[in-house]
C-alpha cells in the first residue's frame, strides 16, 4: 500500500472489493471526488479494457437505473451536509452557553467577594477607623521600641487609693510598692491613667464596656441589674448635686462624730481606725494589700501575703536628696491650705475653728511626711518585702492594733498573731507608730484631736467621687497648682471605672459571654506561630541568645485569659444579694462599694490563681503562660463578624507588638534584621509623607524626646 496515491486509497476505502460490478459505476458524492491529476494516468490491462467496452454497450434501459441511484446519493449528500452542520451550530451554541454562563458565575463570585461587611458592628469599625489618626504622623509611637517615652514605659501597675482622686499630691510615678493586681484600696482609674498610657486602646475598652452596662438586654440575673443600677445612679449628677455633703456628714456621725463640728462622742484611737479599715477602704497611717513575694514566684510559688506599705499621704512632698529626708513641698503649702479650709468649710465647720484644725492637720501630715522615702531609695536600702509575724510587728510599732486592725480589713478571714506579713518601709512603720503615740498622750482628750481629723479628712478623699462638684472643684483646683495637666476624664468613664471595682465579677461574665472565644484562640494560636517562625528568619548577632529566646518562646502556652469556669447567673446573685443599689443615692451606693472591695481584697488572699482582670489591655507573662486579656478583643479592632483579613490586620498587629516589647525588648540590639527594617521603616516614611521636611522635624523631635538612642528609626 506504500506505493498506492493517497486519492486512490482514498476511493479504494470508499468502494470495497464485495460491491457487484454495476454497483461499482455508481459515482460517489461528490465530498468523497477524487481530484483528476494532469499526468496520464496508468493504463489499465488488456481484459479490463475488454470488460468496460462490453459494458458501455449494455441497453440503455440501464440509464433509468443509473439516474435513480444517482438521486438517491444527492438527498444523502444533502442529508449528511444538514446533519453536519446541524452538529456545527449546535457545538457553536454550547460554547457560546457555557461561556456566558462562565463569565455569570465569576461574575457572582466576583460580586460575593466584594460584598463589603453589612454588620453592626463593621459599621461601627468603619466609622471609627475612618476617623482615626495617620499612624505616620507620630513615628514614634508606632515604629519605635525605645523612644524613651512615657507611652511605651511599662509599669506593673496596682490599685490603690489617691491617685485616682483629682489633686490628690502623692508622687504617681514614683509609687511606695507597685502592689500586684487587686490589691490596695483606692480606683481602677489609677491603672487606667498610668498603665503604658495606652489611652486608646484603653478608652475602647472602656466604651465596650459602658455599651454593655447601657444595654437593655432581657431577661438579666439580679446581680447584673444592681450592676447597672449602680451605673446609673453613678451618673445621676442631679441627684448628688442636690445630697450636697450632707450623706458625709451622716457618716461621721456613725464614727462618733467630729471635734470640727463640735459634737464628737470620745472613741477610742483604733476603734476608728479599724472601722474605717472594715467598712470604708480607708487607710490613713499605711497602705495594705495582698500580693506574692517576688523572692518566691521564681521557684513558683504561689501563695500571697499581707503586704504593709506607707500611705498616700494627702500633703504634696518631695525628696531631699542632700538630708536623705522627704519634707513638704514649700512653693504648695499656701494652695494645700486652702484647699483644707475650702473643705472644712464645706462641711459646715465654724469658721473661727477652721484654721486651729487645719494648723494641726498639717503639722501631723508634715510628721508623717518626714518618715516617708521614696522607692528607689528603699530599694537601694533593701527595705522592699521584709517578712515578719504579726506579732513581731506589734512589737516594732505598738501604737496600732495590727492584728485587730488587720482582722477587721481582711473580714471574715481569720488572722493570727503569727501569720506572716510583708513590709515595704519598716523605718516608717516604726517612726509612724512614735508619732501617733506621741500626738495620742497629748490631744486624745483634748476638744480639737488633730488624730481624728486627720482620719475624717482621709475618709472624705476616700469618699470624694461619690460627693458633689464642689468638692471635686476643690481638688481639681489643687491639681492645677501642683502642675498637674492631665485632661478630666469624661463622667461616664468614672462611672464605668466605679462600676467595675465593685461588680468586676459581673462585668467579667458579661465580656466573657460577648467574646469569640473560638475565634479568639485561633488567632492567638496562628499569631504565635507566626511570630516563632519569625525569630528562625532574623539575623541574630550571637547564636546563643537565639537559642535562649527561642527556648523561652517555646516553653511558653499562649491563651486567652479567662476564667476556667463560668460563672453561673444564680451564683453572681447570690453573691450580691446583700447588696442593696439604690437610684437616686449614689452615695449610699459607693459606701457598699468599699465594703465589696474588702471582699475582693480578701478573696486574694485564699485564691491560688490569678482572676483575669478585665480592664487590661496587653497580654500578661505569668509563670509559663502567655494570657492575652478579653479586653484586647473588643470592637472595633476586633469582632467576629469582621472579615478574617481586618482582624489578622488590626488585632493581629497589636498582639505581636505587644509579644515583641514584652519577650524581646532588647532586640535591637540582637538582630541585624531589625536595623534594616527601620531604615525601610524611615525610608517609607519619608516616601509617603506630604513633605519630607516635615518628617525630618519629627524626625528630630522623636530623637531630642529621646533619653537614649533611637532605635528603629535610626536617629543619628
Amino acid at each position: 500500500m506504500s506505493g498506492i496515491p493517497i486519492e486512490l486509497e482514498l476511493q479504494i476505502s470508499v468502494q470495497p472489493s464485495s460491491q457487484p460490478e454495476r454497483e461499482s459505476q455508481i459515482q460517489p458524492p461528490p465530498l468523497f471526488q477524487q481530484h483528476v491529476p494532469t499526468q496520464d494516468p496508468p493504463q489499465p490491462p488488456r481484459d479490463q479494457q475488454i470488460q468496460l467496452q462490453s459494458e458501455l454497450q449494455q441497453p440503455e434501459s440501464n440509464s433509468e437505473h443509473q439516474h435513480r441511484t444517482k438521486s438517491a446519493w444527492i438527498t444523502l449528500r444533502w442529508l449528511l451536509l444538514l446533519l453536519l452542520g446541524f452538529s456545527f451550530g449546535a457545538a457553536i451554541l454550547g460554547v457560546m452557553c457555557y461561556m456566558y454562563h462562565n463569565l455569570q458565575n465569576r461574575s457572582k463570585n466576583l460580586e460575593h467577594t466584594e460584598t463589603p461587611c453589612l454588620s453592626q458592628a463593621c459599621q461601627r469599625a468603619s466609622a471609627r477607623l475612618s476617623m482615626s489618626a495617620d499612624p505616620f504622623k507620630q513615628p514614634c509611637d508606632y515604629f519605635l521600641f525605645t523612644c524613651g517615652s512615657d507611652r511605651l514605659s511599662t509599669d506593673s501597675g496596682g490599685r490603690q487609693r489617691g491617685q485616682g482622686i483629682p489633686g490628690h499630691p502623692q508622687n504617681q510615678k514614683e509609687r511606695a510598692v507597685w502592689p500586684e493586681r487587686g490589691g490596695g484600696t483606692k480606683a481602677i482609674q489609677d491603672k487606667w491613667l498610668r498603665e503604658e498610657k495606652l489611652h486608646d486602646r484603653k478608652t475602647t475598652l472602656l466604651q465596650y464596656l459602658r455599651e454593655i452596662l447601657e444595654s437593655n438586654d432581657r431577661p438579666v440575673g439580679t446581680a447584673v441589674q444592681k450592676a447597672k443600677g449602680f451605673y446609673r445612679s453613678c451618673l445621676d449628677t442631679k441627684s448628688i448635686e442636690t445630697a450636697g455633703a450632707e450623706p458625709f456628714l451622716t457618716l461621721i456621725q456613725k464614727l462618733g462624730g467630729w471635734a470640727v463640728s463640735g459634737q464628737r462622742n470620745q472613741t477610742d484611737f483604733n476603734s476608728t481606725l479599724r472601722l474605717l479599715m472594715k467598712d470604708y477602704s480607708t487607710f490613713p497611717f499605711f497602705n495594705l494589700y495582698v500580693g506574692r513575694d517576688p523572692n518566691e514566684t521564681v521557684h513558683g510559688t504561689t501563695k500571697r501575703y499581707i503586704q504593709i506599705d506607707q500611705p498616700d499621704l494627702l500633703i504634696p512632698i518631695e525628696w531631699n536628696s542632700k538630708t536623705q529626708k522627704s519634707q513638704a513641698r514649700t512653693q504648695t503649702l499656701r494652695p494645700f491650705l486652702a484647699s483644707c479650709q475650702r473643705y472644712l468649710a464645706l462641711l459646715g465647720a465654724p469658721p473661727k475653728s477652721i484654721m486651729i484644725h487645719v494648723g494641726m492637720f498639717i503639722s501631723l501630715s508634715s510628721e508623717f511626711a518626714v518618715a516617708a522615702s521614696p522607692l528607689h531609695y528603699r530599694l537601694s536600702k533593701g527595705q522592699l518585702y521584709q517578712r515578719m509575724t504579726i506579732k513581731q510587728l506589734q512589737s516594732q510599732a505598738p501604737a496600732i492594733d495590727w492584728l485587730g486592725c488587720l482582722q477587721a480589713a481582711l473580714h471574715p478571714l481569720p488572722l493570727t498573731e503569727n501569720e506572716h506579713v510583708l513590709l515595704h518601709n519598716l523605718p516608717y512603720i516604726v517612726q509612724m507608730s512614735r508619732i501617733i503615740g506621741k500626738w495620742l498622750s497629748r490631744h486624745e482628750l483634748s476638744t480639737s484631736s488633730p488624730l481624728h481629723t486627720y482620719m475624717v479628712l482621709n475618709l472624705l478623699h476616700t469618699m470624694m467621687p461619690a460627693l458633689d462638684s464642689r468638692f471635686y472643684e476643690t481638688a481639681n483646683n489643687l491639681s492645677a497648682s501642683l502642675g498637674n495637666t492631665d485632661e478630666v476624664a469624661p463622667r461616664w468613664t468614672h462611672c464605668v471605672l466605679e462600676t467595675e471595682r465593685g461588680f468586676e465579677l459581673v462585668l467579667r461574665d458579661l465580656l466573657s459571654q460577648r467574646t469569640a472565644h473560638r475565634d479568639v484562640e485561633e488567632i492567638i494560636q496562628n499569631i504565635f506561630s507566626a511570630f516563632k517562625s519569625k525569630l528562625h528568619e532574623l539575623k541574630w548577632t550571637d547564636r546563643n541568645t537565639l537559642q535562649q529566646v527561642m527556648y523561652k518562646v517555646q516553653s511558653l502556652n499562649p491563651r486567652l485569659w479567662t476564667t476556667k469556669e463560668k460563672s453561673e447567673e444564680a451564683e453572681l446573685d447570690l453573691l450580691f444579694s446583700k447588696v442593696m443599689v439604690k437610684t437616686n443615692s449614689f452615695f449610699s451606693n459607693y459606701v457598699q462599694l468599699q465594703s465589696l472591695w474588702r471582699n475582693r481584697r480578701t478573696q486574694l488572699l485564699t485564691q491560688q490563681t490569678e482572676a483575669p482582670d478585665i480592664l487590661s489591655v496587653t497580654p500578661l507573662l505569668l509563670d509559663d503562660e502567655l494570657l492575652f486579656p478579653m479586653g484586647m478583643f473588643v470592637p472595633p479592632v476586633f469582632h467576629p463578624t469582621y472579615p478574617r483579613a481586618m482582624n489578622y490586620a488590626v488585632i493581629g498587629f497589636l498582639m505581636a507588638k505587644d509579644m515583641l516589647h514584652m519577650l524581646l525588648p532588647d532586640i535591637y540590639s540582637q538582630s541585624e534584621t531589625v536595623h534594616a527594617v527601620g531604615e525601610c521603616v524611615w525610608a517609607h516614611y519619608l516616601n509617603v509623607a506630604e513633605n519630607a521636611e516635615r518628617g525630618g522635624g519629627f524626625l528630630s523631635q522623636c530623637c531630642s524626646s529621646r533619653r537614649s538612642g533611637c532605635s528603629i528609626l535610626h536617629c543619628r
